[in-house]
């Protein structure tokens, strides 16, 4: 047997990567196994050009070694890539443990009974193939949670304030509106000067207001 690594992921900077790293530890100390290093990478699970990952499947990861997750959609959500990747490991005798799925946690090659071991590898690969598709059904209720949000968003008039790059930056911005806070210009005249849409100009004047502590309560609206 080769030696034993973890692997962990995050869909974003503000998710922790401590969970999954207890968990994946705490099962190896209760199993007695010399977990070697846990990878983590803070990146989207739709593909697998993530760092910390392909330095571990191409540089670290040798024929005989045992590559442990918390969850399958941890490796990955897409069930093609992430099915395609299952098979890498198969061909490189690279065992994958997946905490969730104890059929994977079983190892068939000390099992004396060569029908029972056919008959669990299988099981073990229909649940492999199942809990993809429910990664990558996840993923797409998600995105479509998040697409109809923004078609609401749109037609509230808020989607400028969304996904859409910043019009200019703030500090532009903070230059420019001190004209008006000293009533050399009108906001309106602001909006035209700097082609800002009305939702983009509020929502500067109220990051503006927010961060110096002012108001401008006194000069002309639109």
């Amino acid at each position: 047997m080769g030696e034993y690594y973890g692997y962990h992921r995050t869909s974003t900077t503000e998710q922790h990567l401590d969970r999954g790293i207890n968990e994946i530890t705490k099962y190896c100390k209760e199993n007695n196994i010399a977990l070697k290093k846990i990878y983590t990478d803070q990146q989207t699970g739709k593909n697998f050009n993530r760092p910390r990952y392909q330095v571990m499947k191409e540089d670290v990861l040798r024929s005989g070694d045992v590559l442990i997750v918390t969850e399958l959609d941890r490796l990955g959500r897409n069930k093609k890539d992430t099915m395609k990747e299952i098979q890498y490991y198969k061909d490189n005798n690279i065992r994958l443990m997946v905490l969730e799925l104890p059929t994977t946690l079983m190892d068939f090659s000390k099992m004396g009974n060569e029908m029972a071991s056919m008959m669990l590898e299988c099981i073990n690969n229909m649940m492999l193939e199942l809990y993809a598709s429910m990664a990558q059904a996840e993923i797409e209720k998600k995105e479509k949670r998040q697409a109809e949000g923004i078609a609401e968003k749109k037609k509230r008039g808020e989607w400028d304030d969304y996904g859409r790059p910043r019009a200019m930056d703030f500090e532009r911005f903070s230059v420019e509106y001190q004209s008006v806070l000293d009533g050399t210009i009108k906001p309106f005249a602001l909006i035209e000067k700097l082609g800002l849409s009305k939702p983009t100009y509020y929502r500067y004047k109220k990051q503006f207001e927010q961060t110096f502590m002012v108001s401008d309560a006194a000069a002309e609206e639109t």
